[in-house]
């Protein structure tokens, strides 16, 4: 009897043995037991490779997934995960998110340059959204909502040509933000010069018109080493006559606000003598906004380190209003006399500039957010805010109740400094996140409408910077996108 037992172990032993997925677990353990004998070869990525599956695991769609191992479908073989950065080229969990983000990205490239029509929704075209308005199913706001929404889902991506007096900095320098004027007539531009430090730059759209899409960059030799946190344009002698920017301070070199007028790029007003700079000393600022109310006239706000600064440009009188937390972003309100402030520790607060001291009722409105603020909106008719924080959630406010009232999903952020940018009169959100890919939502019914990948490989540094208006070029432009990354600019306008 025991000896029937014995033979009847040798016999599954043997079944074991000849089976592809035993001979494949039992090479794994193998191979850990291995790796956990010899730590002092996990710096080699040749070595650390686990043994090559066998026919029958290698034609599986999925392997069985192995602790500190990462299985390869293209090479059909267990690599090791490298724990840090000290060799060359190491396989870290990383660089294959990289790798499969990259991958991604391509093929959502290739379907947009293959598919010339883009739908947003099921069912949603010219010739229904027409046949209703025609029915009386909808109002003239609602088709006209509708059809910009359309429009939207059906730009294409065209590169602009930049010329400039300068085209050896044109190829070398990289764009880090554009900002666009109030009539989207020009775009102030920050770019990171290859020897190091910054240079600023105005585009002229008036020539952003189809099929030859060119610009001109008139720059201008003024040049930074320090880092520049936040601008705005400015309305001092008429409107958006300067440059706001805010510099960080290095070493003993003290922060500062600085406005630029944009007489030195160029003249947009007949006989216009270039302004004279002025600069105010403060230490480093993370935001800046400028104020067009008329109860703060000529006043422009800088967010710093527990502390908002609100400086009168022509009498040089400073308010200074104290915080328990960095402000991140600002904005002033046109009709009301407020200035509304997102805070580091997700706090939103509206600071009443009519009061001159720091009593109880100098915070007219308080909201909270999970995460840091990083962009704040007003919107037209000032009852509601919209607000993005660095854990990706975007969240439209009313103010008179303060409560969330909609929610944009799909926004990737985990700790940069984005902004939002919200068109009303397009009835969109537009916003870039920290993964490259620009998304725009329907601002009405927080409906994801478009998500655009960047046209250059993703990367911390390469964030695109964008920019959108109704009338890109001026008063008869046409609705669109402008998006710069590394040295391009891009056009996505409606056609």
């Amino acid at each position: 009897m025991h000896k029937n037992n014995r033979q009847n172990r040798r016999r599954v032993r043997r079944g074991h043995q000849q089976n592809p997925w035993f001979r494949q677990h039992v090479s794994d353990e193998r191979c850990n037991t291995v790796a956990q004998q010899s730590p002092q070869d996990s710096g080699r990525a040749d070595d650390d490779e686990a043994p090559s599956t066998s026919s029958g695991t290698a034609g599986s769609s999925s392997a069985p997934d192995l602790p500190g191992y990462y299985f390869d479908p293209e090479k059909k073989r267990y690599f090791r995960l490298l724990p840090g950065h000290n060799n060359c080229n190491p396989l870290t969990k990383e660089s294959i998110r990289h790798k499969e983000m990259e991958s991604k990205r391509l093929q959502l490239l290739e379907e947009e340059d293959k598919q010339k029509k883009k739908i947003a929704r099921m069912g949603f075209n010219a010739s229904s959204l027409l046949q209703k308005n025609k029915l009386g199913f909808l109002n003239a706001t609602s088709y006209c909502r509708l059809a910009h929404e359309l429009r939207v889902s059906c730009m294409q991506r065209k590169k602009v040509q930049i010329q400039s007096s300068d085209p050896s900095a044109l190829a070398s320098d990289r764009f880090n933000l554009i900002l666009a004027d109030t009539n989207s007539d020009r775009l102030f531009t920050v770019n990171d010069v290859k020897v190091g430090g910054s240079k600023y730059g105005i585009i002229s759209l008036r020539g952003l018109k189809t099929p030859s899409l060119k610009v001109h960059m008139h720059e201008n030799l003024y040049f930074t080493n320090r880092k520049v946190n936040s601008v705005c344009w400015a309305s001092l002698n008429h409107l958006d006559s300067h440059i706001l920017l805010c510099l960080m301070g290095i070493a003993e070199t003290p922060g500062c606000a600085t406005l630029l007028p944009a007489s030195l790029f160029v003249s947009s007003h007949p006989g216009e003598r270039p302004g004279m700079l002025c600069s105010f000393r403060i230490p480093g600022a993370w935001s800046c906004a400028w104020s067009l109310n008329i109860q703060a006239n000529n006043c422009f706000s800088t967010g710093l380190s527990r502390r908002v600064l609100v400086t009168n440009v022509v009498t040089g009188h400073r308010q200074s209003f104290g915080t328990s937390s960095d402000v991140l972003a600002q904005q002033f309100a046109l009709m009301a006399p407020l200035l509304f402030n997102g805070c580091r520790s997700g706090e939103i607060f509206a600071i009443d500039l009519r009061c001159r001291n720091q009593g109880k009722g100098w915070k007219a409105t308080r909201l909270f957010h999970d995460s840091a603020v990083t962009s704040v909106q007003i919107l037209q008719e000032e009852q509601n805010l919209m607000a993005s924080d660095m854990a990706g959630t975007i969240k439209l406010w009313d103010l008179r109740t303060t409560k969330c009232i909609r929610q944009y999903e799909g926004h990737v952020n985990e700790y940069a400094y984005l902004p939002l940018h919200v068109h009303e009169e397009e009835g969109i959100v537009v916003a870039v996140g920290q993964d490259c890919y620009t998304r725009i939502w329907s601002f009405h019914d927080a409906c994801l409408l478009r998500t655009i990948p960047s046209p250059h490989p993703t990367s911390k540094s390469d964030i695109p910077s964008v920019a959108f208006s109704s009338r890109l070029g001026g008063f008869r432009g046409a609705p669109g996108l402008l998006m710069a990354v590394q040295q391009d600019l891009y056009c996505f306008s409606y056609n």
